[in-house]
């Protein structure tokens, strides 16, 4: 996994996917189409319509812009949709209920984003595509606090959001340099933990804090750090269909990758081509 820091454009590219989405309720879905299996052997919970659990906002991977759901996970949720002949429909619920797999017993969704990286936990609840990202956790403060490093922050706040990967990264990283984590539910309520003053300090992935600091110059990335991580896309664990859908969706993957959909969609969101 690189490590390589990402930016986005200030100007998008000019190919854009464009997604047909409406942002479902966290309810039990009363009133859909029963469950059907489409022309791929694939069955959806309801017809015509591949559910995606994600909790919003995790930008730019998925985030609402005015009333539409959009970015780099979403889109590429789209070709999933794409290949099942069928339409996206995001459904924003809490993090931790998709990566411990509630989600998909209660048949909230067929399939699971939300940059989430893969990791030895987690594979004991949901199943993982194959890796389609690489990232890594980094550091975000207001400039001019004079904070370079983890050993910066003895003594003072942390943010990190809760059942995320910088969370555990916080938590390793405490003893040795002193500082007390605080949990926020999500990212938005973190970052502006920064800007407050709440805490003196935020670690999540480089991808949305350097996005972040696009638009909020008086805070700065300062450190990344070289965790090795790799996001996975999520289906139900020790299912046939789940399995099925899963296999599906790395084709469409590979497939993107090939054909150059794959990067055409990573400099969409990022202003860059994709490593390769």
């Amino acid at each position: 996994m690189t490590t390589s820091r990402i930016r986005r454009a200030s100007a998008l590219a000019a190919v854009t996917l464009v997604s047909t989405l409406a942002l479902a309720a966290c309810g039990s879905g009363d009133g859909d189409t029963p469950a059907a299996t489409n022309s791929a052997g694939v069955t959806l919970i309801t017809a015509g319509k591949l559910k995606a659990c994600t909790h919003l906002s995790y930008k730019p991977f998925e985030f609402k812009e005015g009333s539409k759901v959009v970015g780099f996970d979403v889109d590429l949720g789209d070709l999933i949709a794409k290949k099942l002949g069928v339409e996206q429909e995001v459904v924003d619920i809490e993090f931790g209920t998709i990566t411990s797999g509630a989600a998909f017993a209660a048949k909230k969704c067929d399939i699971g984003y939300g940059a989430t990286t893969i990791n030895d936990k987690r594979k004991l609840a949901v199943l993982f595509s194959d890796p389609y990202f690489d990232a890594t956790q980094a550091l975000i403060v207001k400039k001019g606090s004079g904070i370079t490093d983890l050993p910066g922050l003895k003594g003072k706040k942390v943010g990190v959001q809760t059942d995320t990967t910088g969370q555990s990264y916080a938590e390793d990283n405490k003893a040795a340099n002193g500082y007390t984590p605080v949990v926020f539910d999500d990212l938005p309520t973190q970052l502006a933990g920064v800007l407050s003053g709440r805490v003196e300090g935020a670690i999540n992935d480089n991808g949305p804090l350097f996005d972040y600091v696009k638009d909020n110059p008086t805070t700065e990335v300062v450190k990344e750090f070289a965790t090795g991580e790799q996001y996975g896309l999520m289906y139900k664990i020790k299912d046939a269909n789940g399995t099925k859908l899963a296999e599906l969706g790395n084709q469409v993957l590979k497939d993107a990758k090939a054909d150059g959909t794959y990067n055409t969609i990573y400099k969409k969101w990022f202003g860059v081509d994709a490593p390769k």
